[in-house]
């Protein structure tokens, strides 16, 4: 389902060289499928789609139904990181548009929270919540990650104090099977939960109740959306060079350690993808970026960001590559008519569509970067719905596991995430890290 194209970089290599490339990602491939490379035991992700049954299909389906029964108009997702990008990037790309312009019926309104720590977004959130008929859902292994656990802390004073008895019933928790502070609240207040599997990391997550959960609940199919995944497993099981994971993980280490390309800016001509872009930068930037090591990831939406970073990107440093989400068919039709006047000196466009506008200026960008320098790999797909989408998820997650060994990095931990946690708890004076809040004062003092 997920097609790549990586004719736009074959000026900037040599052909040998991508060979050598592509047999350095097949040995990753196979390091990934035997299940013996660093961080083996976070390889849950790789059977998810096939492997889900359908109870658990069936229980977030139970909870949409259930808060439908209720007339929930809001629900807040809280999580951080993969524990909310995944939900995010779905629900924004099936979405319509203007849907709360619109304010279309039938489904609850999806925000985020637990992601920042802004007092205004926070404050902000407490007023939506008092003009709605809110439910949340609160996702967290453990429980205690500072930001979703403050936010969780001022949402559920909310429902409690609004719906009282019926409190319980609108909150469900996405957590540890057993143990965590979340897992323990969950247990004495009678949440309904779901399960984090401990063999799945939080970058890896969309496709568990992390994802599924909101998805579902945002009036989506998690159906289809899982389907489209089991086609994109099924695909990537075959190993060959021809593999597009496979293609995609040799061309961008090729272009990273043999042309100096440490920039990767995911690219798409669709709005919608926005929070695609989100989600992969978390998804490869945790996964690669350490050991001194890693391929920085950017994102832009264009045309928008032609007139804004067009520039750099055609003449700036020479440092960056660019991977393209094509999306080949709009769900939409909009044809451009004639005016009598043309002022505006479009009537050479009368009768066409504008997404045959978007498709010409794709291919005018392509050719102008290329020749400005910049590698370009084009990674597409039919249309965006939920199996689409579902295949590129799994895509670019099983894709992420062969660059990362390709690269020689474990591409399932997140050691750097530590350090700022550490001197942040030491600032606000957490129990147990006296000694820190100490050091930590006297070096500012200095």
């Amino acid at each position: 389902m997920v097609k790549i194209n990586i004719g736009g970089c074959s000026s900037f290599v040599k052909e040998s060289d991508y060979k050598n490339y592509v047999e350095k990602a097949l040995a990753a491939y196979d390091v990934l499928e035997a299940e013996n490379g660093a961080g083996n035991d976070f390889l849950g992700w790789k059977h998810l789609p096939s492997e889900t049954p359908e109870e658990l299909v069936k229980a977030c389906e139970d909870v949409r139904d259930d808060w439908k029964s209720l007339n929930i108009d809001l629900v807040v997702v809280i999580g951080i990181g993969g524990s909310y990008l995944g939900a995010k990037c779905a629900i924004e790309a099936l979405s319509h548009s203007f849907a709360r312009e619109l304010r279309k019926s039938g489904t609850p309104d999806v925000v985020f929270a637990g992601n920042n720590l802004s007092e205004e977004y926070t404050a902000e959130l407490i007023d939506l919540m008092k003009e709605r008929n809110t439910a949340c859902v609160v996702i967290s292994k453990s429980g205690t990650t500072t930001e979703p656990a403050v936010a969780f802390r001022i949402v559920k004073k909310h429902i409690e104090d609004v719906y009282g008895a019926e409190a319980s019933r609108r909150i469900v928790a996405v957590t540890d099977a057993s143990r965590g502070a979340l897992k323990t609240l969950s247990t004495q207040e009678g949440y309904r939960t779901f399960i984090v599997p401990d063999n799945v990391g939080g970058r890896f997550s969309v496709l568990t109740p992390v994802g599924l959960l909101p998805i579902a609940l945002a009036g989506f199919d998690i159906r289809a959306l899982l389907a489209g995944a089991i086609e994109e497993e099924k695909a990537l099981a075959v190993r060959c060079e021809c593999n597009p994971a496979v293609k995609y993980a040799a061309m961008r280490n090729l272009l990273y350690s043999e042309c100096g390309k440490g920039i990767e800016v995911l690219v798409s001509f669709n709005p919608k993808f926005q929070y695609l872009g989100e989600w992969w930068k978390q998804l490869y930037g945790e996964s690669e970026g350490k050991d001194c090591k890693g391929i920085y990831p950017a994102s832009v939406i264009y045309t928008t960001d032609l007139h804004s970073l067009g520039q750099f990107v055609q003449d700036g440093s020479r440092t960056m590559f660019e991977t393209v989400v094509t999306v080949e068919n709009s769900n939409r039709e909009v044809v451009i008519g004639s005016d009598p006047q043309n002022l505006d000196q479009l009537n050479y466009l009368a009768g066409k569509h504008v997404e045959h506008c978007n498709a010409m200026a794709q291919l005018g960008t392509k050719l102008a970067h290329i020749d400005g320098g910049v590698p370009q790999l084009e990674i597409s797909i039919d249309r965006i719905n939920e199996k689409t989408l579902g295949a590129i998820f799994y895509f670019f997650e099983f894709a992420c596991g062969i660059s990362a060994y390709t690269l020689g990095v474990n591409p399932f931990n997140q050691p750097g995430v530590e350090a700022y946690k550490k001197n942040m708890f030491a600032l606000l004076e957490k129990p147990g890290f006296e000694e820190q809040t100490k050091a930590i004062k006297e070096r500012l003092e200095k």
